[in-house]
């Protein structure tokens, strides 16, 4: 059986505790696209950890942890990584990398910064991880594949042609330091000893493991919104965020992904530059902030205080649809229980017209929000585990956004913890 996780939004929806959750009930988990530019926070009895590149499973013995081809693999990261959780008393993790990952070269985070100091003012908002560098390299077809690591002469020729092309757009472009064909290719060497106790066919293995009947779980990371396709283009990341590509990036047939947990946050925040209908501002969204996630809403990679809003039906419904969730997981809601009253965003007014379709990122720029108003909780709810027992008016809210999703409200997480979950 294989289940998806993914995000509706902008990322940041709490996916991290979701997975981390089901991550008990899995045999694999794996990581099928992006790179260590998000983070996902999970609290567990070993302590807080924002992972980047690991699978939110690496916390359990019995399952294996995967890194799929579709993922940028900065390799001394993923190393970090490890031994970070290892020296926190997590015991050392299972984990496989595939032989068709492709590898986040040094180079791509210096072009990643280079290139948003040129745009300046016109920059894309980024994390400077080196992501659409990489991916730009990888369908340009000079990127590094982990397998060719292990070929040395196919290693020395490629690394020639590479750095020829780098360095005439470091010295032309962005007047920076040229790449050492040299260095680089002990660099390489250094990679290839670190990952070498990981390689694996992981699509022969995964395939495999369908057979078998192994319970596998595909980790997402940020959000629909932040879909190249079906995003807010330009302002998205480089690989795709939606479930379908989970297929690809793992390396599976698309017909064995039976189950798709879509992950919903009870409000909205986002980190970096792009359109958000339903953003807040000044006091308003700093309490929101305040009082968000567990120790405020600040981003997991770069600490950034994450841009607030309230729930956007509009942009929920078209991250559910594009996703095929199958159930949705609702998060951080008792962050809510101090509003007397709460908006929701319900529909887009686009030149005076009303829509409740997400539109193209040239109409999202013009859209206001439509607000409908839901009275508030005022409650802490935080630790309740039954649904009934949540007040009136909060199994309102859930059943509003219900409706308007129009696909079933599985899980209502109310705090950080594994066990703060509620389970309809």
């Amino acid at each position: 059986m294989v289940r998806a996780i993914v995000g509706a939004n902008w990322g940041d929806e709490g996916k991290g505790k979701i997975t981390d959750m089901l991550g008990e009930k899995s045999d694999i988990i794996v990581r099928f696209q992006g790179g260590s530019n998000a983070g996902h926070t999970i609290i567990n009895e070993y302590g807080k950890f924002a992972l980047h590149l690991l699978p939110s499973g690496v916390f359990y013995q019995h399952t294996t942890c995967v890194i799929g081809n579709g993922v940028a693999l900065n390799i001394p990261y993923l190393q970090k990584e490890i031994d970070d959780i290892v020296s926190q008393g997590v015991p050392k993790p299972n984990i496989l990398v595939s032989d068709r990952a492709q590898i986040l070269m040094p180079y791509h985070i210096d072009f990643d910064a280079y290139e948003e100091e040129r745009l300046g003012g016109k920059a894309f908002g980024s994390t400077k991880s080196g992501i659409a560098p990489f991916y730009s390299d990888k369908y340009a077809k000079i990127g590094f594949q982990v397998s060719e690591l292990f070929d040395e002469d196919t290693l020395k020729e490629k690394v020639a042609r590479v750095t020829e092309q780098k360095n005439i757009m470091l010295e032309h472009m962005y007047h920076k330091p040229l790449i050492n064909p040299d260095e680089l290719l002990e660099t390489l060497h250094e990679y290839r000893d670190i990952v070498k106790p990981y390689v694996c066919d992981v699509s022969l293995y995964l395939n495999n493991a369908i057979k078998e009947g192994k319970t596998i779980l595909l980790e997402g990371q940020l959000g629909t919104l932040k879909d190249p396709d079906f995003g807010i283009y330009p302002m998205v990341t480089s690989s795709s965020t939606l479930a379908s590509y989970g297929a690809i990036g793992a390396g599976i047939p698309c017909y064995e992904i039976k189950d798709i947990i879509t992950v919903v946050k009870a409000y909205s925040s986002a980190v970096g530059a792009g359109e958000f209908v339903s953003e807040i501002f000044g006091e308003e969204a700093d309490e929101l902030r305040r009082r968000g996630g567990d120790g405020g809403e600040f981003g997991a990679t770069t600490g950034r205080p994450r841009r607030m809003g309230w729930f956007d039906c509009v942009a929920s419904r078209y991250g559910v649809r594009m996703q095929g969730a199958t159930e949705v997981a609702l998060t951080v809601l008792d962050v809510l229980g101090y509003l007397d009253e709460i908006p929701v965003c319900v529909g887009y007014e686009i030149d005076g017209e009303i829509t409740k379709d997400f539109p193209v990122t040239a109409q999202l720029k013009k859209a206001k929000p439509v607000y409908e108003t839901l009275p508030g909780w005022k409650e802490d709810i935080r630790g309740i585990t039954e649904y009934d027992k949540l007040p009136e008016n909060c199994r309102k809210y859930i059943e509003f956004i219900e409706k308007e999703l129009g696909v079933p409200v599985t899980m209502v997480s109310n705090g950080p913890k594994r066990e703060e979950i509620i389970y309809r």
